[in-house]
């Protein structure tokens, strides 16, 4: 992949991209706090108290915290990933580089964005007795995993049909607005299964995001319930399988983006 051998202009573009992501405003990095910490609010409001899951669920602040920053990771990835060529039309008319820099520059912001999320959650947990074992933080690098793969896939997919055809966010946005629902970051996976047929769940299971959210669960929430957490079952299994679609989406993503970029500077 060009964006291995360009490195440094990758790096540049990251910065770039952290700089200016504030630039202008008071809070600045803070909004990397205040934005999640409202969603949480909102979240926990409506379904762990209105609704009653923070009784049903062992510590659901952990289960829904731990499940939004994974998620949140993946919109934010795949819609500013998708955005970045459009975003970057300028510099793309005027000089030459590897257009795969972009969307995965945009990736790489967005997990850099995820990391002050990421330490929070980590500090709660210590705080109330965070004890994983190191198959759990290995699952929690593989979700991690799963998610940035599938997002520069996406990304890259969508980004380089949103040059020709600019509807294409549309569809993005509709995919970021079910992904939140369609894994279990604000529910548990039990209530799919007593509902929907087996074959359905399966579906439901192989889904990257779903296995990724799961992932997340068993290595902070499930160790802090001291065993009395209810894990998805074969966790490894749908893991490396959604490792395994994500990476099936990204070689794909990548010959669709080949096979437009010689358009990009024409139509932008």
């Amino acid at each position: 992949m060009d964006v291995l051998r360009r490195r440094y202009l990758l790096s540049l573009l990251i910065r770039k991209e952290v700089q200016i992501r504030y630039r202008g405003s008071i809070l600045g990095w803070l909004w990397s706090y205040v934005k999640p910490a409202a969603q949480f609010l909102v979240f926990f409001l409506a379904l762990g108290v209105f609704l009653q899951l923070n009784g049903s669920i062992e510590n659901y602040p952990i289960y829904l915290f731990s499940g939004l920053i994974v998620i949140n990771l993946f919109n934010e990835a795949f819609g500013n990933s998708t955005r970045s060529l459009v975003d970057n039309g300028a510099l793309i008319k005027k000089i030459y580089l590897p257009r795969e820099l972009f969307p995965v520059s945009s990736t790489i912001v967005a997990l850099v964005n995820f990391l002050p999320q990421l330490v929070i959650l980590i500090v709660v947990c210590l705080v109330i007795g965070w004890d994983p074992t190191i198959p759990q933080l290995g699952g929690t690098l593989l979700g991690i995993a799963i998610i940035t793969t599938l997002a520069i896939g996406l990304g890259m997919l969508f980004g380089a049909a949103n040059v020709s055809f600019r509807d294409s966010q549309n569809f993005v946005d509709l995919i970021i607005m079910v992904a939140t629902w369609a894994s279990p970051v604000l529910y548990q996976w039990t209530q799919v299964a007593k509902i929907v047929p087996d074959w359905v769940f399966f579906i439901y299971q192989v889904n990257p995001l779903t296995a990724a959210v799961n992932l997340l669960h068993a290595g902070f929430w499930y160790p802090t319930t001291e065993g009395r957490g209810l894990l998805a079952p074969n966790l490894w299994l749908f893991g490396l399988l959604g490792l395994a679609i994500s990476l099936a989406v990204l070689t794909i993503g990548q010959l669709v983006f080949r096979r437009l970029e010689g358009r990009f500077a024409q139509d932008l």
